[in-house]
């Protein structure tokens, strides 16, 4: 038996599963509606939990708001340090298929601009997530073209082929069209 001021019980393998299906459900509830007009009911229904349920994990609709925006970039941080480290693949290749983790996959996708667009929205309640993501994007991208081409270029070189894919996420309506783009500027700037 426990002792009453022992805290929660450990988490499991399923509330850490239950915790990342919850905050799933919330990105794309949040992308769909905004951070203003979703409510934690809505959440809580599209997770397929109660709204009790809902609060016990989450205080508030900030505090999930954040979680849910946090394990996205997380997630894509991550997927883009896969990308990246596959060495077997020529460096083009590597720097398209980070962007697509980080950037292209959300274009032309159901909810896909709707999920930039509530994050972009919303830096005030999101705290240091929306500088500290993009900058560890930029170092990445920057140490895989270093590793490459050499540590003077690496950076400039970074910084423009993270502008071109802001504005190619702004002119194009496809994915593809958005990677086939980017390729044609990565092999301009870091063959």
């Amino acid at each position: 038996m426990s002792s009453p001021d022992a805290g929660p019980p450990p988490s499991t393998g399923s509330d850490v599963e239950r915790r990342t299906v919850v905050l799933e459900s919330a990105m794309a509830t949040f992308a769909r509606f905004g951070y203003r007009k979703t409510s934690m009911e809505e959440v809580a229904r599209a997770a397929h939990i109660s709204r009790p349920g809902l609060y016990f994990l989450f205080a508030s609709k900030q505090t999930l708001f954040r979680a849910a925006v946090t394990q996205t970039l997380d997630r894509d941080l991550t997927a883009v340090e896969q990308a990246l480290a596959d060495r077997d693949r020529p460096l083009p290749e590597r720097l398209v298929a980070a962007f697509d983790q980080w950037a292209g996959r959300y274009i032309g996708g159901p909810l896909g601009q709707d999920v930039t667009t509530v994050v972009e929205d919303n830096p005030d309640i999101l705290g240091d997530i929306v500088s500290t993501a993009p900058r560890r994007f930029e170092q990445l991208i920057t140490e895989a073209i270093a590793a490459e081409t050499g540590r003077e270029a690496a950076r400039p070189v970074a910084q423009t082929l993270i502008s071109t894919s802001i504005g190619l996420k702004h002119q194009v309506r496809s994915r593809d069209m958005y990677l086939e783009r980017l390729a044609i500027a990565i092999g301009l700037l870091a063959p």
